[in-house]
């Protein structure tokens, strides 16, 4: 099957579950109104950073949207859960690849995604580190890539930090200083913005094969 047929069933599939994700969203928004959401927060930036496949975002905006003045210390847990658990996936490529890592990759179809970054690593150091943190493909992919290839486990810190806090404290400084316009846009157009970033995000992913 071709990257475009793939990307049009996944697309296809994504856009026949609206009343899914809003009952997800409506089930992640309620933390925001328990002692428990910022934990929860946590755990799942940490475990969508080397193996779970639902990415905090989710719960980080429905968290914001729930009580918009605690955005950015919400963006601050959700950025320290995801870089700490880019080091566990590190450490899976480093340590446990062949055992655990490159299984994970390929449920991902990320091979072809860990060559790209290994490329741009060597190319420009740093820098092509830190385009990887930032560009549209899965997160573990590229924690357990770097850890398998070796790169500079302090370069690849920096990265993350500054990778995963440019996300996560963009949804945040959004919804702290626009809650409350932001929170009647979002509950009203969910469906329609999940589908719409669903289908950036693969978009990005097919694209990055390509450059």
């Amino acid at each position: 099957m071709s990257n475009t047929s793939e990307t049009n069933n996944l697309v296809t599939a994504t856009a026949k579950r609206p009343h899914f994700i809003r009952r997800l969203y409506d089930w992640t928004i309620h933390w925001a109104e328990t002692p428990y959401g910022p934990l929860a927060l946590f755990i799942l930036a940490f475990a969508e950073s080397s193996f779970f496949p639902v990415p905090p975002d989710v719960l980080l905006i429905a968290l914001c949207v729930g009580a918009p003045k605690k955005s950015l210390r919400f963006a601050l847990i959700c950025t320290a859960g995801s870089v700490i658990g880019g080091m566990a996936g590190y450490a899976i490529g480093f340590w446990g690849y062949d055992l655990v890592g490159k299984a994970i990759v390929k449920a991902y179809d990320g091979e072809a995604v860990m060559a790209k970054i290994k490329d741009w690593y060597d190319a420009y150091g740093f820098w092509g580190n830190l385009a990887a943190a930032v560009t549209p493909i899965p997160y573990k992919v590229f924690t357990i890539a770097s850890g398998f290839l070796k790169f500079d486990l302090l370069q690849f810190l920096i990265a993350s930090i500054i990778g995963r806090g440019m996300r996560f404290f963009a949804v945040g400084w959004l919804l702290y200083h626009f809650g409350p316009q932001m929170k009647v846009f979002i509950e009203k157009y969910f469906d329609r913005l999940a589908i719409i970033g669903m289908i950036l995000l693969i978009g990005g992913f097919v694209l990055l094969k390509y450059l």
